[in-house]
């Protein structure tokens, strides 16, 4: 069995990365990104590890990662950003920190708010437009 090559063997480790802001290994991750690991580290799809925390709805994930610098604005490769994902998941705790860290809910394609809009989750409105 040959060994895997360094460009496989950080491949698989950044998978594994992206397993856990899924899985919502907060610890875990938050390891790695304080020993370098980017906190804007990006899949072949454009998400981010917040885009990937946020849709499976990893709050305390999505707290340490903002709370480390990730980009609340980033889109992935179909526009969408962490917001959208906690709009259209309905999380409220998560739309709510995103949007106190500054991210747009106008912003990307379609919007969070445009989201929000399309399937009908007047709260989620509410919290997007601060009422």
């Amino acid at each position: 069995m040959t060994a895997p090559t360094p460009d496989e063997a950080a491949i698989a480790y950044a998978h594994q990365l992206f397993d856990l802001a899924r899985a919502g290994g907060t610890a875990d991750l938050m390891a790695a990104v304080d020993a370098g690991v980017p906190v804007n580290l990006t899949n072949a799809k454009g998400d981010t590890l917040l885009i990937l925390a946020a849709y499976h709805e990893h709050a305390e994930t999505v707290r340490e990662l903002v709370a480390r610098g990730a980009d609340v604005h980033r889109l992935n490769d179909r526009g969408q950003n962490a917001l959208v994902c906690a709009v259209f998941r309905q999380n409220e705790d998560i739309a709510a920190m995103l949007v106190e860290a500054g991210a747009d809910p106008a912003a990307g394609t379609p919007s969070a708010l445009e989201t929000a809009r399309y399937f009908q989750l007047p709260q989620m409105t509410a919290l997007l437009q601060g009422r």
